[in-house]
């Protein structure tokens, strides 16, 4: 069976929905997000508008587009015209699941559908680390059907809601990543996972995570030379082959520690270390705690 990166990570992120809710946007805008390190999502359902991150240029989104952030940090919508720099409001709410932005006497100029999630895994950072910082999607009807699908879903208090968030939620990111315009754009898993080279090795790390791999070895599941293969991982995914190789085999150690299935030396040998001591070694140096203690740390209060 072919193993999935972009399912597994996803997988292991553990989405779940907070909310999702209908804005109207009038006349001059502008909102900053203040949900510092929340997923956001949000789709263009009238009208186009301006969004600002840093250390990317500002983009504007229309009518169709769907916009991903896995984490939020400096991050600011407005209108095309935007009001005086330094000016931001405050969404208010009209009716239920419906939010209004601007004076109660300007036109809309723009409706978007706008979802915040969070990431229950332990591990969400350094698993959104190998994910692009924003993803935009272009005139995507799949898109707007699962954000349609979890908007109504939010509203209703039905049966197994939380399961079918968390489904659909699932879906919405490994789609978004799958289409979105930018990912080929940004260093991240999705573009590597786009590189004809690249992906060969990708797969084959996250199919034998306890193999003993070299970045010779995976130059070779590449069809590359040893330098053209890291440099070109390196630029495109954002960090280099056996770097990425232990952020993926510490997440996965974590989540074997929290089921406390197996004994450190079993863990150890799933995700390639020869014995327990180097496996404990490597675990503090990355997640800055023995994994026993992690174990004890992680069972349910």
């Amino acid at each position: 069976m072919t193993i999935d990166p972009l399912a597994e990570i996803v997988t292991l992120l553990q989405p779940s929905a907070s909310y999702s809710k209908l804005v109207e946007y009038a006349g001059r805008w502008r909102l900053r997000r203040d949900i510092e390190g929340k997923p956001v999502f949000f789709a263009v359902l009238e009208g186009e508008c301006r969004v600002v991150s840093s250390g990317r240029p500002p983009i504007i989104v229309r009518k169709g587009d769907f916009v991903l952030s896995p984490v939020t940090k400096d991050h600011v919508v407005e209108s095309i015209e935007a009001p005086l720099h330094g000016i931001a409001m405050t969404p208010t709410e009209i009716d239920e699941g419906r939010f209004r932005v601007g004076g109660p006497g300007e036109p809309v100029n723009l409706r978007m559908q706008v979802g915040v999630c969070s990431f229950a895994s332990p591990d969400a950072a350094l698993l959104v680390s190998l994910l692009p910082a924003m993803i935009v999607a272009r005139d995507e009807p799949r898109l707007a059907l699962l954000l349609q699908l979890v908007g109504d879903e939010t509203r209703h208090a039905r049966p197994a809601r939380e399961l079918v968030l968390a489904r659909l939620l699932e879906v919405l990111l490994i789609e978004a990543l799958r289409c979105g315009a930018d990912i080929l754009s940004v260093p991240s898993l999705a573009r590597g996972l786009s590189d004809d080279r690249l992906v060969s090795a990708i797969r084959a790390m996250h199919a034998r995570p306890a193999h003993g791999w070299t970045v010779a070895d995976l130059a070779a599941e590449a069809a590359m030379s040893r330098s053209a293969f890291f440099a070109r991982f390196n630029r495109i995914v954002g960090l280099p082959p056996i770097e990425y190789l232990l952020t993926w085999r510490m997440a996965l150690a974590k989540r074997l520690l929290r089921t406390r299935e197996l004994a450190i030396e079993h863990v150890a040998a799933q995700v390639g270390y020869a014995s327990a001591s180097t496996f404990s070694t490597a675990f503090t140096r990355h997640v800055g705690m023995p994994p026993m203690r992690y174990a004890r740390e992680m069972l349910p209060a």
